[in-house]
């Protein structure tokens, strides 16, 4: 152990490897709330569960939905250049997404457990060649061993919120000798530059976000159109990615906007699909019909709100909803990204509490392209306005749209940071 380490580092090394006994009680705690796979623990114990190919191989971990939906266009573009590509995650969610949206002969792995002898464990089978991690998910045993192995760290579409910044900076040592084992962290703005160089961070760069240049999520047609048949000309709403208390007034704005519009549709899609029986419930509750996803409804003209509790299927929801809601920001949990909607030609609504997307709904925001509602009262009298005015709402997506088209590039501009690594890997395989 490098007696160099802070001493929080150190400890936490220390603490990790005498609890790794304790690993099977953890997953299988994890497992009973759903938040690990059934047939995948040992992946968490770094026990791979398919060959590495040989070659060199390009590591990507992203730790969530999110991070992976941001880097799936970075995979495709290294791939294309004949490089094996192992993505790793940590959730359930994010498992499904990528047996769904991976590119071809993209791997996926769960990410070992942050213990020693698991990290070990996962990089003696793989073997990276280069590492990313994605946007903030730092694991100290994982970076340790990578810096150790001498594998290269990058860091892509690298954040930092406020939030975040102000508890690394408790701790400054710490976070600056994790990520001063980066060999180049490749920021989401300059904002988030700044904040990187104060923390310790090395070669950094503002490429621009990442989510900018993803593009509109799939849909499978024939339920595309089967759901258009049957809403016909109702006027729909959804509410994206949404939290406990967000259901609420989400259903408390369709109560009152009912009479005004008659046949509205309310489409609700909770951030955690287990949760749609409540939402449906809650519904219920408040005199309003409700139709879930999971049980094969179907948004007949007898549902007033249908909830979509399964996953990956936002693609469908933003093709129905000319006005979408993003989730996660009147909660406090820091929004959700509003580019999937925005593509779609959606006009987005949000709450006060977006840091996770801090920069890019301050920039929607100044260009009209988006609007804040602060509470129940705001979403429902912005509701009822953008309904009874589809030119406004219109305007509103026509802005959302040339301000991400500005705002993208951050593909182009990562893959040309990556582009010496990944040519010296080519030379390295044809010397060999």
């Amino acid at each position: 152990m490098p007696q160099h380490l802070p001493l929080a580092l150190r400890a936490y090394r220390l603490v990790a490897r005498a609890g790794t006994p304790l690993a099977p009680q953890l997953l299988a705690r994890r497992l009973r709330h759903g938040k690990e796979h059934p047939t995948r623990l040992s992946e968490r114990r770094g026990e791979a569960s398919l060959r590495r190919p040989a070659g060199p191989l390009i590591w990507i971990h992203a730790a969530s939905v999110g991070e992976m939906l941001a880097v799936i266009p970075l995979m495709e573009r290294i791939r294309a250049q004949d490089f094996a590509v192992l993505v790793t995650s940590g959730t359930v969610s994010s498992a499904a997404l990528a047996e769904q949206r991976l590119p071809d002969g993209v791997m996926h792995q769960f990410a070992p457990l942050d213990a020693p002898q698991f990290v070990v464990r996962f990089l003696n089978h793989w073997r990276p060649d280069l590492a990313l991690f994605v946007e903030s998910d730092l694991w100290p045993n994982l970076i340790l061993a990578c810096a150790e192995r001498k594998i290269p760290l990058i860091l892509v579409n690298g954040r930092v919120s406020e939030r975040s910044f102000g508890r690394w900076r408790l701790v400054p040592g710490t976070i600056a000798a994790l990520l001063s084992r980066f060999d180049m962290c490749l920021a989401q703005s300059t904002g988030n530059a700044q904040r990187f160089s104060q923390l310790g961070a090395p070669h950094i760069s503002a490429t621009g976000n990442l989510k900018l240049d993803v593009p509109a999520p799939p849909v499978d047609r024939p339920t595309l159109n089967r759901f258009s048949a049957l809403i016909g000309m109702r006027e729909v709403v959804a509410a994206a990615s949404t939290h406990p208390g967000e259901e609420t007034a989400i259903i408390a704005a369709h109560l009152r906007l009912r009479s005004t519009c008659p046949g509205l549709l309310t489409v609700i899609a909770p951030r955690h699909p287990a949760r749609g029986p409540s939402v449906a419930e809650a519904a219920g509750a408040a005199g309003l019909t409700a139709g879930l996803r999971s049980r094969g409804d179907l948004p007949k003209r007898n549902i007033e709100v249908y909830v979509a509790d399964t996953l990956g299927e936002l693609g469908l929801i933003y093709r129905l909803a000319p006005i979408v809601f993003m989730g996660g920001s009147l909660a406090s949990h820091g929004g959700q990204n509003p580019i999937e909607p925005i593509r779609l030609g959606a006009a987005v609504l949000h709450g006060p509490n977006v840091w996770n997307f801090a920069e890019i709904y301050a920039t929607l925001d100044e260009a009209r392209g988006a609007e804040m509602v602060a509470d129940e009262e705001a979403l429902t009298r912005r509701l009822g306005a953008w309904l009874a005015d589809p030119k406004a709402r219109s305007a509103v997506a026509d802005a959302a749209e040339r301000t991400v088209d500005n705002l993208s590039g951050a593909l182009e501009r990562t893959l040309a940071a990556l582009d010496p690594y990944l040519m010296q890997l080519h030379f390295e395989q044809r010397a060999s």
